[in-house]
């Protein structure tokens, strides 16, 4: 069996190298109600390196052991701030943040196919109401991730997972098309 070994120190990490500091992305939860999805969010945003989670709501915050349970230890090493949704998003908006809400709508763009504009926040919200209509009303961009099942949904933090992910691919592709070494 062979030793587990931390993916930085693989030759599979190279193409971030380029990735200085933390991915241009925060992540905005609106009443997420369940701590283990606060958890599951804290743990991949500690994976992706992200910018910072915002917590709004009545979205948990550490400590919580709940939370601790899913974030192993990141709850520590997410930057993270709890605060009003709407004046967060009025915020990075005077900073020209792209504000994206995953949310499947009319006007929703396909994940694969959203050119984002970093820096990035994407907005997720109750599990099982969606985005309060007041937080969508500020996002520039409504994003859907491509659903071929019949409950037509995910699990928050699972989506989260996965839009985070494809956040990451797309900016190393632009470092890399801008010639910033991958």
């Amino acid at each position: 069996m062979s030793e587990r070994i931390p993916y930085t120190a693989t030759a599979a990490a190279a193409p971030y190298e380029g990735i200085a500091g933390s991915l241009p992305v925060s992540v905005l939860l609106d009443n997420v109600r369940s701590l283990y999805n606060v958890g599951s969010f804290f743990r991949t945003a500690d994976a992706v390196r992200l910018e910072r989670l915002f917590l709004c709501g009545i979205t948990g915050r550490p400590p919580k052991k709940a939370i601790t349970k899913t974030a192993l230890g990141s709850e520590e090493t997410v930057r993270w701030e709890h605060g009003e949704a709407c004046e967060l998003l009025e915020s990075m908006r005077a900073r020209e943040v792209e504000i994206a809400a995953i949310e499947t709508s009319i006007p929703a763009v396909d994940l694969f196919d959203w050119r984002p504009r970093f820096p990035v926040c994407v907005v997720f919200g109750h599990e099982v109401d969606g985005i309060r209509s007041e937080v969508l009303e500020l996002c520039d961009t409504h994003i859907r991730i491509p659903m071929l099942g019949s409950k037509h949904s995910l699990n928050v933090a699972t989506a989260g997972g996965v839009v985070l992910y494809e956040l990451l691919r797309k900016y190393r592709r632009m470092l890399e098309n801008a010639g910033i070494r991958q």
